[in-house]
């Protein structure tokens, strides 16, 4: 599941990035879109980081910052699903938010388990 999870956090991070290349060069999408590019590379490495953990408050934390940053890339996926016109990149962008949404049940699942053990 670890290293499913790697796969999947780092996938993530590059289809956004490759989302992000298609989409407008404006003053206004570049502001959501670069932070969409950071909130989701950091879900990817800070889940690397997850597995260098030091103690089990430690382990948690990482998780939860893993957490705050999925659900801000869907948030943002879901600002540009709104302002976004181009119907042709719609479906990738609903993919991406059901993506995030998935990461992010999985990962506080992770954080209730460890809680709980």
């Amino acid at each position: 599941m670890k290293q499913e999870m790697i796969r999947r956090t780092k996938q993530f991070a590059i289809d956004v990035w490759r989302l992000c290349s298609k989409l407008p060069h404006t003053r206004e999408f570049n502001s959501y879109v670069n932070q969409l590019i950071r909130s989701s590379s950091s879900v990817a490495a800070n889940y690397r980081a997850v597995g260098r953990a030091k103690s089990k408050a430690d382990f948690i934390n990482k998780l939860k910052i893993v957490e705050e940053e999925a659900d801000e890339s869907q948030f943002f996926l879901e600002v540009i699903d709104e302002i976004n016109a181009d119907l042709e990149l719609s479906p990738e962008i609903k993919r991406l938010i059901k993506e995030a949404d998935e990461l992010v049940a999985i990962v506080v699942a992770s954080i209730k388990t460890s809680r709980s053990s």
